[in-house]
């Protein structure tokens, strides 16, 4: 598997007139080389590829590392690249990842390799990781599954009373006693008024009667991540709540509908946004309606109002539309859907009707 991906990268040097592309960014490393932690540097050139890591993690690169040369560094990956001869000449053309390299970074790399022209690719790596094979679209299942019984098991223990952060809490230990690596990203919990914030990170605000709560939270297995929305009420729904619930229902309905490979991102999001729009909530949602997701939980394809993206099999992406109203509150609902050329395979099993708890 790695060493095919790497000889991807290694035919698109040919193609983009580079000698070579150096890899930092942690879901970039995992997908060329199956290494699981961030601290190291893969250095693809069109004949070989060069992995630096430091003593730390001599037998974990070893485990897990494939299709490239380890090498292990005296002090920093980065420093270590000036030791490294393969590497050093006068007019070489080294391509990076500018989205996930930090300035300093950046200017360490080019101190290190002080012959290069160091020239920024966007989505270097991602480009190749768009589309997934069947084990791939396996773990994204499997890291599906996770969320939903921890979902299951988290509604349970919401009461009156309880904080945001204790619910976050409470899913993500859950998730990590079911088999996930980490938290996909930082666990939303907003609840009451904070649930019109369609980001907003678990608080120490207390739950309350009558309040929507939207949890959105994902698994990672073997690298691969999850991206799951559910919102409940506390109590009994009033009809103001259960109009805006099944509005938002109605709308991520036809959105996964409209999913299918050959079907442009914008015309999946416009599917959802019509419905809302039409309902008179334009203002109230302003975000995409999704985005792709794997390794990279955020990625291409991008659906949304001004995507150019064109779904193919094997994408692998989020359907989230959600109504937003300040100072009362909101809903978000999400899935995880795979691209067919029949249209669209959805991961979650997570009931989506409106739970009174």
């Amino acid at each position: 598997m790695y060493p095919e991906r790497i000889k991807r990268i290694q035919a698109f040097l040919k193609t983009e007139n580079l000698d070579g592309l150096v890899v930092t960014r942690a879901a970039s490393l995992r997908y060329l080389s199956g290494f699981s932690s961030p601290d190291a540097v893969l250095v693809v050139q069109t004949g070989r590829a060069d992995f630096l890591t430091d003593f730390r993690y001599i037998d974990q690169s070893k485990e897990e590392v494939r299709g490239a040369k380890i090498t292990i560094t005296v002090g920093d990956c980065i420093g270590g690249l000036k030791n490294q001869k393969q590497l050093q000449g006068r007019h070489l053309r080294y391509g990076y990842e500018p989205e996930y390299l930090t300035c300093d970074n950046l200017t360490r790399i080019q101190n290190e390799l002080p012959g290069a022209l160091l020239i920024p690719i966007n989505n270097a790596v991602e480009q190749f990781a768009v589309t997934k094979d069947k084990i791939e679209i396996g773990y994204i299942r499997k890291a599906a599954q996770i969320a939903d019984t921890a979902f299951e098991r988290i509604l349970n223990y919401i009461r009156p009373g309880i904080r945001e952060n204790e619910i976050r809490a409470e899913l993500e230990y859950q998730m990590m006693t079911l088999g996930s690596e980490r938290p996909a990203f930082d666990t939303i919990v907003a609840s009451g008024y904070r649930s019109g914030m369609p980001h907003g990170v678990a608080s120490e605000k207390k739950i309350a009667k009558g309040d929507f709560v939207t949890m959105d939270f994902g698994a990672t297995y073997n690298g691969y991540c999850c991206d799951i929305t559910r919102t409940v009420v506390m109590g009994k729904a009033s009809p103001r709540q259960k109009r805006i619930y099944n509005l938002v229902l109605k709308a991520q309905k036809a959105a996964i509908d409209k999913v299918k490979a050959g079907v442009s991102g914008k015309a999946i999001d416009l599917a959802a946004r019509n419905i809302i729009d039409r309902a008179g909530f334009k203002k109230n949602f302003g975000h995409g309606t999704g985005h792709g997701i794997g390794l990279f939980i955020h990625s291409k394809p991008s659906v949304s109002t001004r995507s150019q993206d064109i779904m193919k099999r094997g994408m692998v992406i989020t359907v989230e539309p959600g109504i937003y109203i300040s100072g009362w509150g909101g809903v978000r609902i999400e899935d995880d859907v795979v691209v067919t050329t029949t249209g669209g395979s959805i991961l979650n099993r997570a009931p989506k009707f409106l739970l009174e708890l």
